[in-house]
């Protein structure tokens, strides 16, 4: 390889160094560029809004679940072998409709060996009677006899076996095994009422926890059933929002094949759950005027007003900046200055809050800045 000559070297040189030249110059163009672009950008626009008189509204908004208002679980009076199952779950029942019955052979035999008993025992009490009254009857002839002027001996005393306060009291212990045979009678006709389960109410059925040939322990929820003649939305809210809550006030809940509904706070939990990182409360709320086909468990959108002034002054919430103890700033629009202007403030709805002192109506503000 040929060694480069001096004439050579300095023609790179100077070669190179007229490079950094022009990529100096290009760069310096393109600011210049760009800075004369930026110079002659047009100015932002600035949005007015007029202060003016109206409604201010102040809402909070969750999600919840269309519930029944009434619930009940149901479950047989004696245990026994299910006989019949009339209806499964998502069924719509009437009141008093037959819902399940167990094997009730047992409870009818009770209910008969009951009367049975209940029947000796009225026997026994008509005697009982029978025999007070004829006791009763010897005891007066015997005050007759001593009665009489005595002959020779002493009057033999009479006996008044089973009449008050002379010894046992037959009448009272019949009497008492009579009521004691009638309340046997009545707990094996519950019993026997027991082996059937009946709607008590119109609703849905919402669980049926066994079937024909299963065996059915006393007192263990048999039905679940949900009146639906009634339903309500079960929401959560956050701490933040649930201080604001209270029953009466009026929200609107929004279903997934429906307009808005109308409903009332009728209920707010005085305790809140923890899901470890946000506190929560239950509120539960009441439709106006529930549509028939709700679904249990439906999805619902819930907003509650919990703030509203008529007919006030109002700017639009991202005009007030600064707002602290009732008082803010607003940005005055006057021709092409602005300059910012301290006003007091009401209720600061979601869209407009109320000015209470600073600025008069048809005034003008930046709407947002």
């Amino acid at each position: 390889m040929s060694k480069l000559t001096g004439r050579n070297r300095r023609y790179r040189h100077w070669r190179g160094i007229g490079v950094v030249i022009v990529a100096l110059g290009a760069v310096a163009g393109g600011i210049t560029w760009a800075l004369a672009d930026e110079e002659t950008a047009a100015p932002a626009t600035v949005v007015i809004a007029a202060v003016d008189r109206g409604e201010v509204t102040l809402d909070v908004a969750t999600t919840g679940t269309v519930q029944p208002a009434t619930t009940r679980n149901l479950t047989f009076a004696v245990s026994g072998t299910v006989d019949a199952v009339d209806v499964r779950p998502g069924n719509t029942v009437d009141k008093g409709d037959t819902l399940a019955a167990i094997e009730d052979t047992d409870a009818v035999t009770a209910v008969s060996d009951a009367e049975e008993k209940l029947a000796d025992a009225r026997d026994r009490l008509t005697q009982a009677r029978r025999s007070a009254a004829k006791t009763t009857k010897n005891a007066d002839s015997c005050v007759r006899v001593t009665a009489r002027p005595a002959i020779s001996a002493a009057p033999t005393p009479c006996v008044t076996q089973g009449y008050p306060d002379t010894g046992a009291d037959q009448v009272l212990t019949a009497e008492q095994a009579v009521n004691n045979a009638e309340r046997a009678v009545d707990r094996a006709e519950d019993a026997l009422d027991g082996t059937v389960i009946t709607a008590p109410i119109a609703g849905t059925v919402l669980a049926v926890a066994g079937g024909v040939g299963d065996q059915a322990e006393a007192g263990t929820t048999f039905v679940s059933l949900a009146g639906t003649a009634t339903m309500q939305v079960e929401a959560d809210f956050p701490e933040a929002d649930a201080g604001a809550l209270t029953s009466g006030q009026t929200a609107t809940v929004t279903l997934a094949d429906a307009a808005g509904l109308t409903a009332t706070v009728v209920q707010v939990d005085p305790v809140g759950t923890s899901d470890g990182t946000l506190v929560r409360y239950g509120v539960v709320l009441a439709f106006t005027d529930a549509p028939a086909d709700l679904l249990i468990g439906q999805s619902a959108q819930v907003r509650v007003r919990t703030g509203q002034a008529d007919d006030v002054l109002r700017v639009p919430s991202t005009a007030v900046h600064d707002i602290s103890d009732g008082a803010g700033t607003v940005l005055l629009r006057s021709g092409t200055t602005s300059e910012e202007r301290s006003v007091t403030v009401g209720l600061r709805g979601d869209q407009y809050t109320e000015i209470t002192g600073g600025l008069d109506e048809g005034a003008q503000v930046v709407r947002s800045w």
